[in-house]
């Protein structure tokens, strides 16, 4: 049985190298814009941010299983990423749904906050939980939740058909 290089785009492994660096790329960008521009998230914005938590590690684990050679283990975990993206999708549609008002969105962060009374009340008074329905930036009129959309399609197409086919391109 003839090997194929490790990199041609004939290996798995170039998708597991790109759904890594786009899950690092994400959460960095997300980090950014919270840290550096000061766009506090939302509760369905930090939502968002798991599946890359959990597909940064995932994808490190795929890259390691198959460069090792085990290409079934490694096809099994991009199967695996490409659910994580294929969900983290659902959720950016979701969002961006609720941020262009085609449906209602969590009570928790959209529409008027809940009356509370009491010592929670004083306790709550400077607490500001950035609202889902309202996107705070947007760049050729996608929020950050509708280029999420788009990332994580895209990550989940190259993990998939990695996943299925053991190619990359």
């Amino acid at each position: 049985m003839a090997t194929r290089p490790l990199l041609s785009p004939a290996s798995p492994v170039p998708a597991a190298i790109l759904v890594t660096a786009g899950s690092a790329f994400a959460v960095a960008a997300a980090w950014f814009f919270q840290l550096v521009v000061g766009l506090a998230p939302c509760p369905l914005c930090l939502d968002q941010r798991i599946p890359y938590y959990i597909g940064l590690p995932l994808g490190l684990v795929a890259i390691a299983v198959l460069a090792s050679g085990h290409s079934r283990t490694g096809r099994v975990l991009l199967a695996v990423l490409a659910l994580l993206m294929l969900g983290n999708l659902g959720l950016a549609v979701f969002h961006a749904g609720v941020e262009w008002r085609f449906w209602s969105g969590p009570t928790s962060c959209t529409g008027a906050p809940t009356m509370v009374t009491g010592d929670i009340l004083s306790a709550l008074k400077g607490a500001n939980v950035p609202r889902c329905d309202e996107a705070a930036w947007r760049l050729l009129g996608l929020s950050m939740a509708g280029w999420n959309a788009i990332i994580a399609a895209a990550l989940a197409l190259v993990a998939g058909r990695a996943a299925a086919t053991g190619r990359t391109l």
